[in-house]
């Protein structure tokens, strides 16, 4: 996938992180994409003549879907030609959006298809007319917009807050310095956290942590991985190998020989 460089709209500008896109003109082609743990939910369109499917679920995916947070290894399986566009959501989006425990999302897809209380479909049918992904981003943020007036959720400055904190932070920060931040009770900033995140503030720095570390795996500039794990603040080499493989399904050894054989 590759990130576009593409000006979010401004009342839109505080949900959406950046926005993906791919395609393959390969009818005969079968293409795996490996989805890793990286605390953002998001929308994806796609068009494909076989669709997508979730593995290791073997889930059928809609052409218009919410994909919440992934913290098992998982995939995304298509034969033949395809095309797709992803716009990546800040963590505390999919509660605005659905106005939805975000739990229920972890390691799944919401088909918004099947919304009854808003003409999806009409949008669905734009999104294939439209001819070019300036004009697929507007009528996904047009949905967006009708979403978040229909559910009406209620904004949670603090947690938004503590959310920038942990990502500036790469993971690396104590829950105590946070709620000094904050200025929560440990119990309330948890609850509220689970609320608009699906995940405890600790499972989600511990993704943020992994994605700095898989980062780094791709720069030339550290000599072994244990320097890489000191880096991303793991108290050992056997600490990172395991968080790395809980969510990748792979050490970072193997994973930094597949990038090198691509």
């Amino acid at each position: 996938m590759k990130e576009v460089a593409f000006i979010i709209d401004q009342d839109l500008a505080p949900y959406v992180n950046c926005i993906y896109t791919d395609e393959n003109f390969d009818t005969n082609g079968h293409t795996n994409i490996p989805l890793y743990a990286d605390g953002y939910p998001g929308i994806m369109f796609q068009q494909t003549t076989n669709g997508f499917y979730l593995l290791p679920r073997n889930k059928k995916l809609s052409e218009l879907f919410l994909f919440g947070q992934t913290l098992d290894p998982v995939s995304l399986d298509v034969k033949g030609s395809y095309k797709f566009v992803v716009v990546q959501l800040y963590p505390f989006a999919s509660k605005y959006l659905l106005g939805i425990d975000p739990k229920v999302l972890n390691d799944d897809c919401y088909d918004l298809l099947q919304i009854e209380y808003l003409d999806v479909e009409t949008y669905r049918q734009s999104l294939i007319q439209a001819s070019s992904l300036g004009d697929q981003v507007q009528l996904i943020s047009e949905l967006m917009r009708e979403l978040i007036r229909t559910h009406k959720v209620s904004e949670n400055d603090r947690i938004e807050k503590a959310i920038s904190i942990i990502i500036e932070n790469n993971g690396q920060i104590r829950i105590k310095e946070l709620l000094d931040t904050i200025y929560m009770t440990e119990r309330t900033f948890e609850r509220h956290f689970m609320a608009y995140i699906g995940l405890t503030p600790k499972q989600f720095s511990k993704i943020i942590q992994f994605q700095s570390s898989i980062n780094k795996l791709t720069q030339s500039t550290y000599n072994s991985l244990l320097d890489i794990g000191y880096d991303s603040g793991f108290s050992d080499q056997s600490h990172f190998i395991r968080t790395f493989k809980s969510y990748t399904g792979q050490t970072p050894s193997y994973y930094l020989n597949q990038l090198s054989n691509r």
